[in-house]
């Protein structure tokens, strides 16, 4: 089969389409047809090594130990180990694996759920990590609740048009933060209100939020504090290397016992949260948008794109194998 490998970090020059051994899926995982894969900022960190705690988390020191990239995918199954008991070849499905930009993927089935009735392969592939990314930071980090105020900075890219559709569906009032191209589309997908970045700060503007989500958009945490109610709670969901390691190693310093709670969301595989986006899709609650469709040989461009920083939601990897219905 074929897939994109890489053997060192750098630029998305590294990357490789190359013929590989077609995975053997074990007792309890699937093979997977892809069918479509999306590009997360994860991959990028992990090509690039940008942030060096990739290296330590296992990505290897000096090369990377794993050659393949892509998390996100939609496909067929194929086959099925022994022991798996949710699903059977046919089954279209989409969740998270590892070694995505290739034309199979081996993952348990723990990892993947059967995809909305009412997506393609494209739009399903750019659900996962984002939308997972998004849920457990509103819901599991946030404690969102119905009535609340909720802002939403970086509300253009993936986990940012995710993270507006899915506070909506909370019952709550999403203000939107992003650039001028952008306005409309935040609109479209169910803000209430928008905020044109390029134009007024919305840490200054004397507003305060019961909950500030930040997909991305740089402020200092005094900022984002400066923008939260009493009882408000800041979680950082993306961003610069700088905003990663702020919130790291100064949110919790800068909580407040029964006030204010800075933190951050790192996306937990979970078949359950899987489970319950499948359903707001299915809803009409959520929807994908995607910015631009690649082939698999074109995956460094996509990359590439990618670090730009420019994506007006996901970037989708369409496989020569299958079309996009």
């Amino acid at each position: 089969m074929k897939a994109i490998v890489y053997t060192k970090y750098g630029s998305p020059d590294v990357l490789q389409l190359k013929d590989v051994e077609q995975p053997t899926p074990k007792d309890d995982e699937v093979l997977i047809k892809i069918r479509a894969a999306s590009v997360n900022a994860y991959d990028w960190h992990f090509l690039t090594a940008d942030i060096f705690l990739i290296r330590l988390m296992g990505g290897g020191l000096l090369k990377p130990k794993d050659s393949r990239l892509g998390t996100d995918v939609a496909g067929r199954i194929e086959t099925v180990g022994r022991n798996v008991k949710q699903f059977q070849p046919g089954d279209e499905v989409f969740g998270m694996v590892k070694g995505g930009f290739a034309e199979y993927a081996s993952a348990p089935e723990s990892a993947l759920w059967l995809k909305p009735v009412n997506t393609s392969f494209d739009e399903a592939a750019a659900i996962p990590m984002a939308a997972i990314t998004a849920l457990q930071g509103l819901r599991d980090e946030g404690h969102i609740q119905a009535g609340q105020k909720v802002l939403i900075n970086g509300a253009s890219g993936g986990v940012g048009t995710f993270a507006v559709q899915i506070a909506k569906s909370f019952g709550t009032e999403v203000t939107a933060v992003c650039s001028t191209r952008n306005l409309e589309q935040a609109r479209s997908i169910g803000a209430d209100h928008v905020i044109d970045y390029t134009k007024e700060d919305f840490t200054k503007n004397g507003q305060q939020y019961d909950l500030v989500l930040a997909a991305n958009g740089y402020h200092s945490l005094s900022a984002y504090k400066r923008a939260l109610t009493p009882k408000g709670i800041y979680v950082m969901a993306g961003g610069t290397m700088a905003q990663i390691f702020q919130s790291m190693l100064m949110g919790s310093m800068m909580s407040e016992t029964g006030g204010r709670k800075m933190g951050g969301v790192r996306a937990k595989q979970s078949q359950n949260d899987l489970v319950y986006i499948k359903e707001l899709f299915e809803a009409g609650k959520a929807k994908s948008v995607i910015d631009r469709r690649y082939s698999l040989s074109e995956a460094a461009e996509a990359l590439r794109y990618l670090g730009e920083g420019h994506a007006r939601g996901k970037i989708v990897i369409t496989l020569e194998n299958g079309d996009k219905t």
